[in-house]
C-alpha cells in the first residue's frame, strides 16, 4: 500500500509540473492568439475595446491582469473542466475539437500500435527462441523501414497505392459523399477502408522495432541459468518458449508500450497531415501555426494524462508479471 501512495504521488507531482509547463510554453512562443481572432472579427465589422476586452478574457490572455493571476485561472478553469475557447476554429469550444477528433486518432494510432506490438513481439519471440532461422535474418529488413522517416514512408505508399495502383483513397477518414457517420455497417467499413493504408505507415515503420527489442531479450533470457532448469525437467520445448523465455525477456517491451500508448493520444501528426487524416495531430498542427493557445494547452494536457496514466498502468501490472517487483514492494 505504501508503494501504491508513493507511485500515486510521484504522479500528481509529475501533473503538476506537465500543467505548469503546459501554460508558460505557449505564451513564450511568438504571436498573439488575441490579435489573430481580432482580425477574423474584424472582417465582419468594426472591433470596439470592449469587444477586444471581452476577447482577451475568453481566451484567458488578458493584458491587464499579471501572469500569476492568468495562472491560478488557468488551474481553476482545468478544475471545472473548461479548456476555453479555440481562436483556429472559433466559436467552437477546444472540449468540442478534442471530442471530435480524439476518437479518429485513439481508432487509428492505437490500433496500428497495438497491432505492431504484437506482431513485433511475436516475430521476435519466434526469432530468438530459432537464432540463425530465415525470420532471424529477416529482422534487418525490418528495421529497415524503421528508420525510414515517417512522412517519407507515407509518401511512398500514397504514391504506390493510392496513385499508381488506386486500391486505396488519397486522404480523409470517409468517403463523405455516399456514407452516413454512425454505427452503421457502411460507415465502419469506409472507415477501416480510409484508414488501412495510414495504419499500415505506422506498421510498418515500428514493427522492426519491437521484433529486433524482443529477439534480443529472448537471446540474452536462454542463457539464464533456470532456462537450463526447465530443460533439466523435461518440459515441453513450447512450455519453455512462453512460460520461462518470453514471459521474462518481454518485461522491457511491456514498459516501451505502455509509452506507445500513451502518446497513441497524440497521434501521429506527420501521418495525418499526409493523409488529411481527421484525427488530433491534425487539430494541434493547425493551432500550433494559427497560435491557438488553449487548443495547444488542451491537445497536451489530454497527452500528459495518457502518457502518466499508461506509465501508471504498467507499474501496477508490473506487479502481476513481475513477482519480483511485489518482493520489493
Amino acid at each position: 500500500m505504501r508503494h501504491l501512495l508513493r507511485k500515486l504521488g510521484f504522479y500528481l507531482v509529475a501533473l503538476w509540473a506537465a500543467l505548469t509547463v503546459n501554460f508558460f510554453v505557449p505564451r513564450l512562443m511568438p504571436g498573439d492568439p488575441v490579435e489573430i481572432l481580432i482580425s477574423k472579427l474584424g472582417q465582419r465589422g468594426p472591433v470596439t475595446p470592449e469587444m477586444r476586452a471581452s476577447v482577451e478574457a475568453l481566451l484567458g490572455t488578458d493584458s491587464g491582469a499579471p501572469l500569476w493571476r492568468q495562472y491560478v485561472d488557468y488551474l481553476g478553469n482545468l478544475a471545472r473542466g473548461d479548456l476555453g475557447v479555440s481562436v483556429t476554429f472559433f466559436p467552437a469550444s477546444v472540449g468540442s475539437i478534442i471530442e471530435q477528433t480524439l476518437p479518429w486518432t485513439i481508432g487509428l494510432i492505437g490500433l496500428a500500435t497495438v497491432i505492431s506490438f504484437l506482431v513485433g513481439v511475436g516475430l521476435g519471440t519466434l526469432a530468438g527462441w530459432r537464432r540463425g532461422s530465415w525470420l532471424d535474418n529477416l529482422i534487418p529488413v525490418t528495421t529497415m523501414f524503421q528508420s525510414v522517416p515517417y512522412f517519407w514512408l507515407a509518401l511512398i505508399l500514397l504514391f504506390a497505392f493510392g496513385s499508381v495502383w488506386p486500391l486505396f483513397p488519397l486522404n480523409g477518414g470517409y468517403d463523405v459523399y455516399t456514407v452516413t457517420p454512425g454505427w452503421n455497417g457502411p460507415f465502419l467499413g469506409s472507415v477501416l477502408y480510409y484508414g488501412a493504408l495510414p495504419a499500415l505507415t505506422i506498421i510498418l515503420s515500428s514493427v522492426g522495432g519491437w521484433m529486433l527489442g524482443m529477439r534480443n531479450m529472448m537471446v540474452s533470457t536462454l542463457s539464464e541459468d533456470y532456462m537450463l532448469t526447465a530443460e533439466a525437467k523435461g518440459l515441453r520445448p513450447g512450455r519453455i518458449m512462453r512460460r520461462y523465455a518470453a514471459r521474462n525477456a518481454i518485461l522491457p517491451s511491456v514498459s516501451g508500450f505502455a509509452i506507445s500508448l500513451g502518446f497513441v493520444v497524440a497521434g501521429s501528426i506527420v501521418t495525418e497531415a499526409v493523409f488529411s487524416y481527421p484525427g488530433i495531430g491534425s487539430a494541434l498542427l493547425q493551432s500550433v501555426g494559427g497560435n491557438d493557445y488553449a487548443l495547444m494547452q488542451g491537445i497536451f494536457l489530454v497527452i500528459t494524462l495518457s502518457v502518466l496514466g499508461a506509465n501508471l498502468l504498467v507499474d501496477l501490472l508490473y506487479s502481476v508479471i513481475d513477482p519480483r517487483t511485489r518482493a520489493r514492494a
